[in-house]
């Protein structure tokens, strides 16, 4: 395959004879026909797995959950590979890289959601629901007002998720063909890349739907962990399997007065990359932070989306199982990756290349193994966005689709035919919106802006759909209450909070001190939907719990009893 593929990597090679001009002078090299080889393997591939599916997705359930005939250790896969994002891989290996143990604090929050997931979410969502959450919080409610709620807040999480991706996409893309993007869009390359990046999103979901999508994350969650794997060994063989001296060496580059010169990080002397740092200076913030992430997990659309891939409850909760384990892994490499890109890289070379320290990662593989190892990263690297992206688009397509049109503009009556079109229309908007916000957001680490998108799901999501599970007095004012405050809230302190007010707006000083907002909204969305739901008592609602209660497979859990 790489003889077959070395002549059209020739032709990259042609106008393309370094990676860009500030990775040249970041020491990182030239880009050769094995990297882009590795990178447009890659493309082939995927559209080939999009070709195969689209002669497969027949029916609104074909392109949304792909039938329901995943098995368990294959959503567990492809759970994995949804989850594990350009936040995971680009943003948290460039915040350990930046900031040392503060970086941390994302890898472990995003991994302490997953028992929720698992004990309280997985299985009830496949015994109620079809293709979205909103089927779940809306079994027992009123329809209409409730999915409309929901459809809000899914879409205000798929937004801010998706800037994510096409930021780590935009500067991956950079990267590797900077000086050739430069030639054809002078002084445009991020642009460039980043409107090349949503037109192949939009081309692989369009026709491929969660069949593609599933299998892409598959194999691309084996990659990712094979190639963090390969990474973390070899950053370790050069420092004997020390993790201490590797330890030591990073604070030595951190505390590097010519480091600090350079304006990578602040003029400390002898700072304790080990030790609390900028991210979690203020201990409000990183415990409002930390619940964001941790229960944000359990109200992300398309993660909650995969369980209804799997043909029943019980391969439910099996698929959530397998996927803890592998992104627990995962995040494990992370921590070496880090601190190794600050080792072995520099934090001076990585702010050269990009300012939110997304690069770290692909920067690192190219001083452990050169060009081939570079390539190979970054073409895993753009699956991991390509894949997420595709899963994030699916979601705010149902969404759209699903849950307002179908069952709010058609009152739960349209023909397989219009689902699929609205569906198909809802993806093209998703795409040209994610372009938008990825242009906007250039310099934003991605880690950070997915932590927003966890905060939102957190407060708008979460709330609503435990309670609409295990709360028998759930009623549908409190449910749209909820979603609604929450969403609302956890959006408007996000601007005015430093992330954006100061960050993006360049406001002297934050109207909100926290930089993440769920230690006010997530209570606050809890209280709301209590309060309301008390004051608006529905009795067919507390009949169809109890119908459906003892179908459930939580129905042995205490708080199911609640009344």
């Amino acid at each position: 395959m790489t003889t077959l593929f070395s002549p059209l990597a020739a032709t990259f090679l042609a106008a393309a004879p370094v990676i860009s001009a500030e990775a040249q002078k970041a020491g990182i090299g030239k880009i050769g026909p094995t990297a882009i080889t590795f990178f447009l393997l890659f493309i082939v591939l995927s559209l080939g797995i999009t070709y195969w599916a689209a002669r497969r997705t027949r029916t609104t359930s074909d392109f949304f959950v792909a039938g329901g005939g995943i098995t368990a250790w294959q959503n567990g896969f492809a759970l994995a590979g949804d989850f594990m994002s350009a936040a995971s891989f680009l943003g948290i290996a460039g915040l350990v890289a930046k900031s040392g143990f503060d970086g941390l604090m994302y890898s472990t929050g995003f991994l302490v959601g997953w028992p929720l997931v698992l004990f309280l979410i997985a299985e009830s969502l496949r015994a109620i629901g079809k293709y979205t959450f909103a089927d779940v919080v809306a079994y027992r409610l009123r329809q209409k007002p409730v999915r409309i709620a929901a459809a809000f807040g899914t879409v205000a999480v798929v937004l801010f998720y998706l800037i994510a991706q096409m930021v780590g996409a935009g500067k991956l893309i950079q990267l590797l063909f900077g000086q050739s993007l430069s030639g054809y869009f002078p002084g445009h390359t991020y642009e460039a890349a980043i409107i090349i990046v949503g037109i192949i999103m939009m081309i692989y979901v369009l026709f491929g739907g969660m069949i593609a999508t599933t299998w892409v994350q598959i194999i691309k969650a084996g990659l990712l962990l094979g190639g963090a794997s390969l990474m973390a060994v070899l950053v370790l063989a050069k420092f004997g399997f020390n993790p201490l001296a590797l330890f030591t060496e990073a604070a030595h580059q951190y505390n590097h007065p010519a480091v600090a010169a350079a304006g990578a990080v602040a003029a400390k002397p002898a700072v304790n990359v080990l030790g609390p740092g900028p991210l979690v200076s203020n201990p409000l913030d990183a415990l409002s932070l930390g619940l964001s992430l941790m229960i944000g997990t359990a109200g992300l659309p398309h993660i909650l989306m995969r369980f209804y891939t799997v043909p029943n409850p019980a391969q439910a909760r099996k698929s959530a199982f397998y996927a803890t384990g592998l992104i627990g892994f995962f995040y494990l490499l992370t921590f070496i990756l880090g601190f190794g890109a600050m080792a072995l890289v520099g934090q001076k070379q990585i702010v050269a290349v990009d300012k939110a320290y997304n690069m770290a990662a692909p920067m690192l593989a190219g001083v452990l193994g050169g060009e081939p190892m570079l390539g190979f990263i970054a073409a895993v690297a753009f699956a991991t966005i390509l894949a997420v992206v595709a899963g994030l688009t699916l979601s705010g397509a149902s969404a759209l689709s699903h849950d307002l049109w179908v069952n709010v503009v058609r009152g739960g009556e349209a023909p397989e035919s219009e689902q699929l079109r609205v569906a198909r229309y809802a993806t093209v908007f998703f795409g040209v919106v994610a372009v938008a916000l990825g242009l906007l957001f250039e310099d934003t680490n991605v880690a950070y802006m997915v932590g927003l998108a966890f905060a939102i799901a957190a407060s708008a999501n979460f709330p609503a759909l435990l309670l609409s599970i295990f709360w028998r007095r759930f009623t549908t004012s409190g449910a749209v209450a909820s979603m609604w405050v929450g969403a609302l809230s956890a959006i408007g302190l996000i601007v005015i909070s430093p992330a954006v007010w100061v960050d993006v707006l360049k406001h002297k000083e934050a109207i909100f001190p926290l930089r993440s907002p769920g230690l006010v909204t997530i209570p606050l969305s809890f209280v709301v939907a209590i309060l309301v739901s008390l004051a608006t008592p529905e009795a067919e609602s507390r009949r169809q719990h109890d119908e459906a209660l003892a179908e459930l497979p939580t129905a042995d859990l205490p708080l199911a009893d609640q009344v």
